[in-house]
């Protein structure tokens, strides 16, 4: 077990001592052109257009929803 701790905290040295900074990219030619004229041709649509609520309607007797469920209704 300690040779495992061992081996572990030796790559941790090893890795923290051969850190070596990049340099972060030029961010001025990353960066849109922003052009005021041109808008989006999508619309705002509402989520819940459509949405009909379906609550809880109660118990109901078996034997007539077994009827209403059959192929002769």
């Amino acid at each position: 077990m300690k040779i495992h701790l061992l081996m572990g905290a030796s790559a941790l040295g090893l890795g923290a001592c051969a850190y070596e900074p990049t340099p972060l990219p030029s961010i001025a030619t990353q960066q849109a052109v922003v052009n005021a004229t041109v808008s989006s041709p999508i619309s705002y649509q509402d989520p819940l257009a459509g949405y009909t609520y379906r609550g809880p309607t109660g118990p109901r007797d078996w034997r007539s929803v077994n009827q209403e469920q059959t192929e002769g209704n």
